[in-house]
Parts: structure tokens; C-alpha cells; sequence
């Protein structure tokens, strides 16, 4: 197999042809009634009652101050002044945004180039890409401690290759200038299998005669990857940018169990500093407060993706086709 092999879909390569839509598709789908607002109700309810409600719910928990026994009492502006004030608020949000720059810069690459691999007839493909997705079956504190365990600098695999090399053994997760991006690398790790997912589907999608195009163009594999590949990918970069970058704000649990936030604070994200005060210091409301600016900041750089992406404005590429 070659290099340029790997970047395009399986009918593209194949020189399979898609089968030609009906004339009267267009007319008849115009002519069609739109779906009423009741189809919407399942969706909007489940929305509401998961996503909606513990918003509103959380808020109100942030103008409280409530240990998590008894009933929650007034407080007002309280915990949102002591939000203002609190020293580890603004490190924990510099930590939480470099971890959220640093993730999608890894991931996206890997995760793009491996599903546009995966969707292509290569032998072995199949079994390669039920490896590549194990990582999905695995359970958050499971990867945790295993890579724990995997980097321990005295057992671990660090361990093995410095006592071959005859050099000290690095403390990878002790250093506090390199902890960060051991996080990083377990996360790309553990969650880069399932952007792939969605990069392989959506390379499945992309119309053969593209490809036929550029190749009678004399284009090669790797500037069809760049000229076509990549541009009928942009709404699924867009998409899965967001997930990415919003699951990001959330991480939490394979940071705690990994590094437990340290060494320091080197590794102290704001989800981290959210539930110490929350479930080691039973203080909820301030809690509270952290959670919703956490939505917030999550709701903001959604939006400024969306709108500096031009997604909302994006029309399907295969119009016309």
C-alpha cells in the first residue's frame, strides 16, 4: 500500500460509482409537507429535563450556601463574589484552556488522518481499526491507572528503557513541566478513537466523482487529500472541534485519578478545584458557581467556533451531485 493510499475513501479508490438520483427527487422532495412542531417534542422534553433543568438548578444552588445535607439557604452574590476573589480560579483556567488548546492540536490531526485511513479498503483494515477503537470500551479509571501504573518511574516503562539505556529514569507525572502534556497524551489516547469514528463516516460520504475529477486533472493522492479531502471534511472538523473542545472543559477523572492535579498545581484544572470544594470541602453553592462558569465558557467558545468557522452559513457540498 502506498503513502497516499491511506487518504482516500474506499469508492474512490475502488472506482465505484454512486448511483444516479432520480430526476423528480427535487420537485417531489419540495413537494413534500414539512415535518409539524410534534416531532420536535421528544427531543425538546429530553433536552429539557437533562440539560435544561440541571442548568437552572445549578444556578440556583450558586446563589446558596448549602454543605449538601438539609436544606440549601440564601445566600445571594455571595459565592460569586468569592468566585472574584479566589486565587486558584484564574490558574485553574489557564491550566483548563492550555489543556483544551494543546488536546485539539493533537487530536484533530491524528484523529482526522486515521479516519480518512479507515475508511478505505486497505487489507487488515477492519481488524486495525477494531484495535484503534478499544480504547472506547475501556473505562476512564481503568486508563487511568493503568497508565499509572505504565509510567511509574521506578516499574514502569520509563523505568525498563532508562535501566537498558543505563540513565536515570525520568518521573514523567512528578515533573512539573512535563505532567501537562503527559496528560494530554493519555487523553489523545483514550479519546482520539472516537473523533476518528465520526472522520470515518464522513469520509465514507464524499461523492467518487471528486476524486475521478482530480485524478483526470493529474492531481496526485496527496494533493487530492489536500484539494478535496480535506474541504468536504470541514463541517465534520467543525463538529468534531466543538465536542472535542468542550468535552476538554469537562475532563476531570482521568486527571484526578492520574496525577491527582499535581505535581503542584501543574495539573490543577478548574473541574479539579469544582469538586475539592464541592465533595472535600462541602461547600455546594461555591461549587455551584464554578459549574456554571464552566457552562458559560464552554457555551461561549462553541458559539466563537461556530461563528468563526462559518458553519452556520456552510450549504451542502454535494448539491447538485
Amino acid at each position: 500500500m502506498s503513502t497516499g493510499d491511506a487518504v482516500l475513501p474506499a469508492e474512490a479508490r475502488a472506482g465505484g460509482r454512486r448511483a444516479p438520483s432520480c430526476g423528480g427527487g427535487a420537485s417531489s422532495a419540495t413537494s413534500r409537507q414539512r415535518p409539524g412542531i410534534g416531532w420536535l417534542a421528544p427531543a425538546g422534553v429530553l433536552f429539557a429535563v437533562f440539560a435544561l433543568l440541571p442548568i437552572v438548578v445549578v444556578a440556583y444552588l450558586s446563589l446558596t450556601a448549602w454543605n449538601g445535607l438539609g436544606a440549601p439557604h440564601w445566600a445571594g452574590l455571595a459565592n460569586w463574589r468569592a468566585l472574584v476573589h479566589d486565587t486558584e480560579v484564574p490558574h485553574g483556567i489557564r491550566i483548563t484552556l492550555l489543556l483544551t488548546v494543546v488536546s485539539w492540536a493533537v487530536q484533530t490531526p491524528l484523529a482526522l488522518l486515521l479516519g480518512v485511513w479507515s475508511a478505505g479498503p486497505q487489507r487488515h483494515r477492519a481488524v486495525l481499526s477494531a484495535v484503534f477503537f478499544l480504547p472506547l470500551l475501556l473505562s476512564l479509571a481503568a486508563i487511568a491507572l493503568s497508565w499509572q501504573a505504565l509510567l511509574d518511574p521506578n516499574f514502569g516503562a520509563p523505568a525498563a528503557l532508562a535501566n537498558a539505556l543505563h540513565i536515570p529514569s525520568p518521573n514523567l507525572i512528578g515533573d512539573p513541566h512535563r505532567a501537562l502534556y503527559v496528560v494530554v497524551a493519555v487523553l489523545a489516547w483514550q479519546w482520539v478513537p472516537f473523533h476518528t469514528l465520526i472522520y470515518q463516516g464522513a469520509a465514507r460520504q464524499i461523492p467518487t466523482q471528486l476524486y475521478e475529477a482530480a485524478a483526470l486533472d493529474g492531481a496526485t493522492r496527496v494533493r487530492q487529500f489536500v484539494a478535496v479531502t480535506l474541504p468536504q471534511l470541514r463541517h465534520t472538523v467543525v463538529a468534531s472541534s466543538v465536542l472535542m473542545i468542550v468535552g476538554s472543559l469537562t475532563y476531570f477523572e482521568t486527571i484526578l485519578l492520574l496525577t491527582g492535579g499535581g505535581p503542584g498545581d501543574a495539573t490543577e484544572v478548574l473541574p479539579l478545584h469544582m469538586y475539592r470544594t464541592g465533595f472535600v470541602g462541602f461547600d455546594m453553592g461555591y461549587a455551584s458557581a464554578l459549574a456554571l462558569l464552566l457552562v458559560v465558557v464552554g457555551a461561549g467558545l462553541s458559539v466563537l467556533i461556530v461563528r468563526a468557522s462559518g458553519f452556520a452559513r456552510m450549504d451542502s457540498d454535494r448539491e447538485g451531485l
